[in-house]
C-alpha cells in the first residue's frame, strides 16, 4: 500500500515535469529553429519572454522526483543512475547550461557572445530531453537490470526504442511549447507569431502522433511486455485518451484556441506517461524488480509519503500562483534591446 502510495506520487512529479519541463525545453527547440537573427528576433523574444518568469519553477519537479525514487525505492535508483550514467549525466550537464546561457544571455557584452550563449541554450534544450527520453525508453525496453552498474554503459540506452523515445520527448516538447507560446502570443496580440506558432504547433503535433504510433510497432519487437501492456487494459485506455486528446489539439490549434488547446495537449502527452506506467505494471524495472520488491522499510516510506503530501499541499498552489500571475501578465518580463 505504502509503496504503491510512493509509486503514485513519483509517476505525479514525473508527469508534471514531462509536461511543463518539456514545453520549457520545447521553446528552446524554437529557439533553435527560429531562423536568422532578423527573421528569428519576434519568435525569441517571445520565447524570452514567456519563460522569464516560470522557467527555473518547473525544475523543481525533477528534484521531487529523484528525492521520490532515492528514498522509497533506492535499489531501483541505483541500478538506474549507475547503468544509465552517461545519458543522465549528458542531460544534468545540460540542464546547467541551458539555464546558465538563459540566465546570461540578455547581458552578453557582444554578439559573438550573445550567438554562442544563444546556442548553448537551444542545442541543450534539444539534448536534455532526448537524453532523459532515452533514459525512459531503456528502462522501458528492460535494459536496466537490478545492481550497481550490472547493464552495458552504452549499449543499454543506444538501441532502437530507447533513441526513438528520445526523439518522441524531444517532439512532444516541442508541440507543448508551440501550443503554449501561442497562447502567450494572442494574449499579446501579436497575430503574426500567432500564426507562426499555429504551423509549429499543427507540425509538431502532427510528427508528434507520428512518432508515437510508430513507437508502438517499435514496442511490438523491442519489448513485446511493454507493447502488451498498451494494448490491452489500462494502458490502452491511456493510448485512446492520448490520441483523442491529440486530435482535439489539433482541432483547437487549427481554430487558433489555444488557450484549451494547453489543457489538451497537456492531457495528451501526460496519458503517454501514465500508459507507460501501467504497462510495465507491476514492475519498476521490467522484467526483474516490482515496485513492492524495490521499495524501502514502511518506516521510510510512511515519513516520506507524509512528507510528500505535505509538500505537495505547500507546492501546488505555489505554482498555480505563479502561473497565474504570469499567464495574467502581472510578471510580464520586456526584453530591452541591447547595442
Amino acid at each position: 500500500m505504502l509503496a504503491d502510495l510512493a509509486a503514485v506520487f513519483t509517476l505525479i512529479g514525473l508527469t508534471a515535469y514531462v509536461v511543463l519541463g518539456g514545453a520549457d525545453f520545447g521553446a528552446g527547440f524554437w529557439d533553435l529553429t527560429a531562423g536568422g537573427a532578423e527573421r528569428g528576433a519576434p519568435v525569441r523574444s517571445m520565447i524570452k519572454r514567456a519563460m522569464a518568469p516560470v522557467w527555473e519553477a518547473n525544475h523543481v519537479w525533477l528534484i521531487f522526483v529523484l528525492v521520490m525514487l532515492w528514498t522509497a525505492f533506492p535499489e531501483a535508483f541505483g541500478s538506474i543512475t549507475s547503468t544509465l550514467a552517461v545519458p543522465l549525466f549528458l542531460a544534468a550537464l545540460g540542464i546547467v547550461l541551458r539555464g546558465g546561457a538563459f540566465a546570461l544571455k540578455g547581458e552578453a557584452g557582444t554578439v559573438g557572445e550573445a550567438r554562442a550563449l544563444g546556442a548553448t541554450f537551444a542545442l541543450s534544450s534539444v539534448l536534455v530531453p532526448f537524453f532523459l527520453g532515452a533514459a525512459a525508453g531503456a528502462i522501458a525496453a528492460g535494459e536496466v537490470p537490478v545492481g550497481n552498474a550490472e547493464g552495458d554503459l552504452w549499449a543499454s540506452w543506444t538501441g532502437t526504442l530507447p533513441v526513438f523515445v528520445g526523439f518522441l520527448a524531444v517532439a512532444t516538447g516541442a508541440h507543448l511549447a508551440a501550443v503554449f507560446l501561442g497562447a502567450d502570443s494572442q494574449r499579446a496580440a501579436e497575430p503574426e507569431l500567432v500564426g507562426r506558432f499555429r504551423a509549429r504547433a499543427l507540425g509538431s503535433g502532427a510528427a508528434a502522433g507520428a512518432l508515437a504510433i510508430a513507437g508502438l510497432v517499435i514496442a511490438n519487437s523491442e519489448a513485446p511486455r511493454m507493447y502488451d501492456g498498451l494494448t490491452s487494459g489500462a494502458g490502452l485506455v491511456c493510448v485512446i485518451g492520448s490520441a483523442l486528446a491529440g486530435v482535439v489539439t489539433l482541432w483547437l490549434e487549427w481554430c487558433q484556441r489555444f488557450e484549451p488547446a494547453r489543457y489538451t495537449a497537456a492531457a495528451a502527452v501526460a496519458a503517454i506517461v501514465a500508459g507507460w506506467a501501467l504497462a510495465q505494471e507491476p514492475y519498476l524495472l521490467p522484467p526483474e524488480l516490482t515496485v513492492d520488491e524495490a521499495a524501502a522499510s514502511d518506516a521510510t516510506l510512511a515519513a516520506l509519503v507524509i512528507a510528500a503530501t505535505i509538500g505537495l499541499a505547500l507546492l501546488i498552489p505555489a505554482l498555480a500562483w505563479l502561473f497565474r500571475l504570469t499567464l495574467s501578465g502581472k510578471l510580464r518580463y520586456q526584453d530591452e534591446p541591447r547595442p
